[in-house]
């Protein structure tokens, strides 16, 4: 069974602005919830479908005891990725070769938690043959989806989200309690601070109301305005634009008109330079920050120093969101918006042109932290990466689309080695690595590296076949294109392949060179520290102690040198190996904590699982077997989130298995069993605090 890594009660997003209304709505749906497994909730764009499901979510925390949890599907292009955008959200660390879609199904089989799956309509049919899969193999999952049409899944309720209701008349008294009204006046406010609703703006903020149809995205966007206009001339020119919408149009389809109407009245509102990089920014999927947005969309029509002071004027009427992570400042463009904004690029003719300067910025990106990888700042690194996740995964798609673009998706997906494996995104990297090949791509330096690291991730998996031949042919690559630094990493990719099957003598013959490499042609930071750490390995395996040791040191060092994190807590763990061997437990069990220290700050799950294997053998051989069956269990939890436990190395396995026998040996199977329960009943970061307490 996989298994998450932690013990949170949900991810749910927090709101950034007030809510307003909406109460017999959220009543309805909270009530569909309760007597049906899967709820959609559906309506137009920019009726508030996400902030209602949001709102009955987060009131519906309690009841579900494994957590309330949202998966953002609306910057996916790839329906492929949905159930890998979904296990992330949920925190399951599972970088098997499994489907990932089966790898939920078992995660979620035995638990009690809401799904809510926001932005769905674009993906609509693999959204339905994920959640019917999930429903059907969980039974104590319910799904509550947003999505501007049904999934059409058996069980299915759906809920039409309508409108806020329009005010009946313009008496002041009736209006102060109309949700349209409230929703106008509350954003109005935001926009001037000394807007209120009185006897004498009643009526035009009543028509203004009437005439968006209580969408409450185009009331937002025409309270945006209020800093510039006011009530009556927003009336008279909202007006004048809706005049266009005369004609036989009823339900959703005028309303749809109503909303297209608005956000293009918004548009026209906007300076040309904000209209422009409005167009432009539609290239962004999920959030992305100033610098970003300055890279990507500056020219010389709209000068780099004129970008910041632009958006925060399309941040003033609504058109992106500001959103605080920390200290960071992010924006964001509602989808409807977004996809106004890319019509406009396309009139334009810029968007391929856009969209290659987005892919060069995430190019850019990527090559600085390859370059800055091996140093102290890997933590920053790794959080920068996943923060822009949709946006680098948007970046390949445009050059996994266009076959001349293809020579720089490779580079791009080869230049992510920090990011697939340490930040936990291997199926994710395999997945476009095999799109890639897919296209053929010609021979050249950029395959030869794409290839090898394929088969990094690949080796990771335990998939040591698909692994083999990806090898063979950078091996065959390199023949015509040289490159010192990838030849070193094949040699070592090579090495543990052969050594994960029992091999050693080839394994040793693979790392020398690998080391060799490295040291003359390579890459003398994390290619030379990672080569000497895993020909540590392969001398520990075959009892090879003392040389062990010795090149490990020099790995450490390295390390330190440089302030690396990653390369140098897998050096600690096998040190703490060398040191089991050397008859040493409690040396082991220091460079095992030391490890799993490093790992708890890069999030490296697989990293952690093999440090607290160590961790009890070590903790046995200091004579503590209810301490060691404790984190055995904890290991095992973490190892069954990876599919193959121990990687399917038979020498890890081996170790692993007779340190459970020790002991049973020492305990008694009942007693064992209760340790080891106690120790799997652990979460992630509850298990990594257990083992650094040392007691």
């Amino acid at each position: 069974m996989a298994t998450g890594v932690t013990d949170r009660t949900g991810n749910l997003p927090s709101e950034v602005s007030s809510f307003v209304g909406r109460g017999r709505e959220l009543a309805e749906i909270t009530l569909l919830l309760d007597r049906h497994r899967l709820v959609t909730v559906t309506g137009v764009g920019g009726v508030g479908k996400s902030r209602a499901a949001l709102r009955v979510a987060t009131a519906a925390q309690r009841r579900f005891p494994d957590g309330v949890w949202m998966a953002e599907l609306g910057a996916l292009r790839d329906p492929e990725l949905i159930a890998h955008a979904v296990g992330q959200a949920l925190d399951v660390q599972d970088q098997s070769i499994r489907p990932q879609a089966e790898v939920l199904a078992d995660f979620l089989a035995e638990r009690r938690l809401l799904l809510v799956l926001d932005t769905c309509e674009h993906l609509i049919e693999s959204c339905a043959l994920l959640v019917e899969g999930l429903l059907r193999a969980a039974p104590g999952l319910r799904v509550l989806a947003v999505s501007r049409q049904p999934l059409e899944v058996a069980g299915e309720r759906t809920y039409v989200l309508d409108p806020l209701p329009v005010p009946a008349s313009e008496r002041f008294s009736e209006l102060r309690t109309c949700p349209s009204v409230r929703l106008f006046t509350d954003r109005a406010a935001a926009a001037d601070p000394g807007f209120r609703l009185t006897d004498r703006n009643a009526a035009t903020v009543a028509r203004l109301c009437r005439g968006l149809d209580g969408i409450p995205l185009a009331l937002e966007l025409a309270a945006g305005r209020l800093r510039a206009l006011t009530a009556d001339q927003l009336a008279d020119r909202l007006q004048d634009r809706f005049r266009l919408l005369d004609g036989p149009l009823a339900g959703d389809e005028a309303r749809h008109a109503t909303l297209r109407a608005a956000i293009g009245w918004s548009h026209e509102l906007c300076e040309p330079a904000e209209r422009l990089l409005w167009a432009r920014l539609s290239v962004f999927d999920g959030d992305f920050d100033t610098e970003a947005a300055e890279q990507v969309c500056a020219d010389a029509r709209l000068p780099a120093d004129q970008v910041a002071e632009l958006a925060a004027g399309l941040v003033a009427k609504s058109v992106l969101r500001r959103e605080e992570h920390g200290d960071a400042v992010r924006l964001r463009m509602l989808a409807t918006v977004r996809d106004y904004g890319a019509e406009w690029l396309d009139k334009l003719g810029e968007t391929h042109d856009l969209r290659r300067r987005h892919r060069d910025h995430y190019l850019d990106l990527a090559r600085r932290c390859e370059a800055a990888w091996c140093g102290p700042h890997q933590a920053e690194w790794g959080a920068r990466l996943t923060g822009e996740r949709a946006n680098l995964l948007a970046a390949l798609d445009f050059c996994l689309d266009d076959p001349d673009e293809l020579r720089a998706g490779l580079e791009l997906a080869a230049a992510l080695r920090p990011f697939w494996v340490p930040c936990g995104f291997v199926k994710v990297g395999r997945h476009y690595f095999e799109r890639a090949f897919a296209c053929s791509p010609a021979p050249g330096p950029e395959l030869a590296k794409a290839l090898g690291e394929a088969a990094r991730l690949a080796t990771t998996q335990g998939d040591l076949e698909a692994a083999s031949a990806w090898l063979r042919r950078c091996r065959e690559l390199l023949a015509g294109h040289p490159d010192g630094v990838t030849a070193g990493h094949v040699a070592y990719l090579t090495g543990a392949n052969a050594m994960l099957t029992g091999d050693h003598a080839a394994a040793a013959r693979w790392f020398e060179e690998a080391v060799e490499r490295h040291r003359t042609e390579g890459d003398p930071g994390i290619g030379l520290t990672f080569a000497l750490a895993v020909q540590g390995m392969s001398l520990v395996l075959t009892g090879e102690l003392e040389r062990a040791v010795e090149l490990l040191e020099e790995s450490r060092g390295i390390c330190e040198r440089y302030g690396e994190h990653w390369v140098r807590s897998y050096a600690d763990y096998i040190l703490g190996l060398a040191r089991l061997g050397l008859g040493d437990p409690a040396a082991a069990a220091h460079h095992a904590r030391e490890a799993m220290r490093a790992k708890r700050l890069l999030r490296d799950s697989f990293g952690t699982a093999v440090a607290l294997d160590l961790l009890a053998q070590a903790t046995l051989g200091e004579g503590r077997a209810d301490r060691a069956a404790r984190l055995l269990g904890a290991a095992q939890r973490v190892w069954l989130s990876f599919g193959t436990p121990q990687m399917g190395s038979p020498d890890l396995v081996r170790a692993r298995e007779e340190c459970e026998r020790g002991a049973r040996r020492e305990l008694g199977e009942r007693a064992y069993g209760l340790a080891f329960r106690s120790g799997h009943d652990l979460d992630l970061e509850a298990a990594i605090d257990y083992a650094l307490t040392g007691g």
